[in-house]
């Protein structure tokens, strides 16, 4: 069980029902975790028989290639530059991976640089610069397998121009707080980088790359999924100068940036790499695992305990409040219509900093739900990220249901206070209802689960 307070979550449930209906959500919550294991998902796809190294319908004959390092950055590097490092075995030469500070994990042949995240810092860049000098060391006779995942981001920082790297935390916090989605961020960051938006792979260039991806964006789109180093980047100086106006950060933004980017609107320095490059011809994407791949596990193990599924959708995004309201509304309609039924879906919510409190986007889903889900005794509704961190916290999100206003108002918590001041990791610490798994080795974005049990 990968859930730290499994028991503490079913002995905060108020009635039988309550803890049922949580046993069911979380535990296919942790056997959704193993199933988006990234040594378990490697393994399961990239295979080296003698000299034959294959990913699905595509063979890379080693014996071709004088080297093969690996490189890469994000959440689940660590744990995916493992499963490499045991395929390949003696065939690796040596490689450099960026994961967070916290990740626990360990390899041989390639070193674990472990950085900043969500705010990039001096370890990232370092990391990132010997990352550039195994690229600028392979030819066209070397292999670089380059490992993916979501956080990949902030975790690969090399600023471009004359941005600092002090810089890039400002307008990197700034973009976090904006209500920006991943996608908008990453237009942003791609163009005040000299690595990501397909940079690394003009320095890899003539080598042939092996992409291999564990996505964190909805739709899977290769170069947002860690604002793409290794691909061709469908965005441009001017979509990245929108979205710092939409959002209104243009005039916060460090002048460093928006000079960078009226300098590359104006034709001045080179736009990022474009689909019809030629260091492209030898790149070759794999995603081998994604949202889906958790939200069929969540299904799975559901439908095991022959609960009714529908799998609803994996592109949920917007405002966590309103998704929150959303999903509660649904489930005050499931349960007057005296149906028994599982709803799943995943995505990524955005939150609107206005308040000074502490939480994540999954945790102020949560809590959005907690007023229409009131006094409702048969429905359950968690909301979960799959790395295990929700924001600046050190919970992957929360879980409540009919009983949690009536044991928030007996301990004097108003929910709409807590969503106001943005600070759902308050209050539903003071309930014990965080869902706390530390850092799970993976990210895939997140998962919600509303269970709805016959009618009472």
């Amino acid at each position: 069980m990968r859930i730290r307070n499994f028991e503490q979550l079913l002995s905060n449930a108020a009635t039988p029902v309550f803890s049922g209906l949580r046993k069911l959500v979380l535990n296919s919550f942790d056997y959704a975790l193993g199933a988006i294991s990234p040594q378990v998902l490697l393994k399961s796809r990239l295979h080296l028989v003698g000299n034959c190294l294959s990913i699905d319908q595509k063979n890379f004959d080693l014996d071709q290639f004088r080297n093969v390092y690996v490189i890469g950055g994000g959440k689940a590097t660590g744990e995916m530059a493992v499963a490499v490092e045991e395929i390949l075995g003696d065939r690796l030469t040596r490689g450099c991976v960026n994961i967070p500070h916290e990740t626990g994990c360990s390899t041989n042949k390639i070193a674990l640089n472990r950085a900043g995240h969500p705010v990039p810092d001096a370890a990232g860049v370092g990391g990132v610069r010997q990352m550039l000098e195994l690229a600028e060391l392979a030819g066209r006779d070397d292999l670089v397998i380059c490992l993916i995942s979501g956080g990949g981001s902030s975790l690969m920082p090399l600023p471009r121009g004359n941005v600092s790297l002090a810089d890039k935390k400002e307008l990197t916090a700034l973009l976090l707080k904006s209500g920006a989605s991943i996608s908008e961020i990453n237009t942003v960051r791609k163009h005040v980088s000299d690595f990501k938006g397909g940079w690394l792979a003009r320095r890899a260039y003539p080598a042939t790359v092996l992409n291999l991806i564990l996505s964190d964006v909805i739709g899977d789109p290769l170069d947002f999924i860690a604002s793409g180093p290794t691909v061709p980047d469908s965005t441009t100086f001017a979509a990245a100068v929108e979205v710092l106006q939409r959002y209104q950060l243009w005039e916060e933004a460090p002048g460093t940036a928006t000079q960078l980017l009226t300098a590359g609107c104006q034709g001045i320095i080179e736009e990022t790499p474009k689909a019809h490059d030629r260091v492209f011809e030898q790149v070759f994407n794999f995603v081998v695992g994604n949202n889906r791949t958790a939200l069929k596990a969540v299904c799975e193990s559901l439908a095991a305990n022959n609960i009714k599924t529908v799998l609803l959708s994996e592109a949920i995004q917007g405002d966590a409040v309103e998704l929150g309201r959303h999903l509660a509304g649904r489930a005050l309609e499931i349960s007057r219509a005296g149906v028994a039924v599982a709803i799943i879906s995943g995505g990524e919510a955005t939150v609107k900093v206005r308040g000074g409190g502490r939480g994540g986007r999954n945790q102020e889903l949560a809590l959005a739900a907690v007023a229409q889900l009131a006094g409702i005794d048969n429905v359950v509704l968690a909301a979960l990220a799959t790395d295990g961190i929700d924001g600046p916290t050190d919970a992957c999100g929360a879980i409540v249901d009919g009983h949690t206003l009536l044991a928030a108002q007996k301990l004097g918590l108003e929910p709409e206070r807590f969503l106001q001041n943005n600070d759902s990791y308050a209050f539903f610490s003071a309930l014990g209802d965080l869902v706390l798994t530390g850092y799970t080795g993976s990210n895939v974005n997140d998962i919600y689960i509303l269970l709805v049990a016959p009618a009472i």
